[in-house]
């Protein structure tokens, strides 16, 4: 059981664009074939360009509003408003985007190992000095 005081906030993974913050609540986000569990908070006006996942990445909106569409592009106009309480399923593969127009916070679960490749390498953190830091797991 993790109430909302246990959670660690930290920096997000190098993989997403700085300014988030990511808690791991349960599991290993790389152990292959395991289910994990973890939140994310973003701020107002975070992005997350055109990406894709290995596996279905469950989303749930537990405060806040995130706006998600699909496609290859990012186009704000496409994109679905997401309020507390909603959840999506992105499948495997499935090229999506998402941002924020209010402070945000979701939680994610998935089976790993959990990975993001985006559609445009260039919009990766991880090919700039300005990525994001390493995972904090749960004690």
């Amino acid at each position: 059981m993790v109430r909302p005081d246990d959670v660690r906030w930290g920096p997000p993974a190098a993989a997403l664009p700085p300014g988030a913050q990511m808690a791991v609540i349960e599991g290993d986000p790389a152990a292959a074939g395991k289910l994990f569990t973890f939140r994310f908070r973003f701020p107002a006006g975070y992005r997350i360009p055109p990406h894709f996942h290995p596996a279905d990445e469950h989303v749930t909106v537990l405060s806040g509003e995130l706006l998600m569409g699909m496609g290859e592009k990012f186009d704000a106009s496409k994109a679905q408003a997401l309020p507390p309480g909603s959840f999506a399923v992105m499948p495997a593969t499935l090229r999506h985007f998402a941002f924020t127009r209010q402070p945000t916070e979701v939680q994610i679960h998935a089976v790993g190992p959990w990975g993001i490749t985006y559609v445009n390498p260039e919009d990766d953190p991880r090919n700039t000095a300005t990525g994001g830091a390493g995972m904090q797991k749960q004690p």
